[in-house]
């Protein structure tokens, strides 16, 4: 919730500094990197939540919990990047998909020994 709070406050603060007025998305090359970066991280919210989740009760809360502290801070870096310049936010992109993927190994992992126990 802080993330997303932080990602949409920045939008507010690109919207002042560059005069785009809601509801327009396309203005100042700036602006549009800082909405389009909030944008992004939203979607991919529902997803790390779920798999968050599932993997934290089937699997183990510590390494889940290491796993969902790694991927909000790429996303955090991701953000950044992605306001900053275009490239900056490939690198942190593809650590935030690799962890999703390592969650999503968790979640079936923790689910699989959960359902397939004898």
């Amino acid at each position: 919730v802080l993330f997303s709070g932080y990602f949409a406050m920045q939008v507010i603060y690109a919207r002042r500094k560059y005069k785009v007025s809601p509801p327009e998305t396309t203005g100042h090359p700036e602006f549009e990197r800082t909405f389009r970066a909030q944008a992004n991280c939203s979607e991919y919210f529902p997803i790390f939540i779920s798999l968050l989740w599932v993997a934290g009760i089937f699997f183990h809360q510590g390494v889940t919990a290491v796993c969902g502290l790694l991927y909000l801070y790429t996303r955090l870096r991701y953000f950044q990047g992605y306001a900053g310049a275009a490239r900056g936010r490939l690198g942190p992109l593809y650590a935030s998909a690799w962890l999703l993927w390592v969650l999503l190994g968790l979640a079936l992992a923790g689910l699989l020994a959960h359902f397939l126990r004898p």
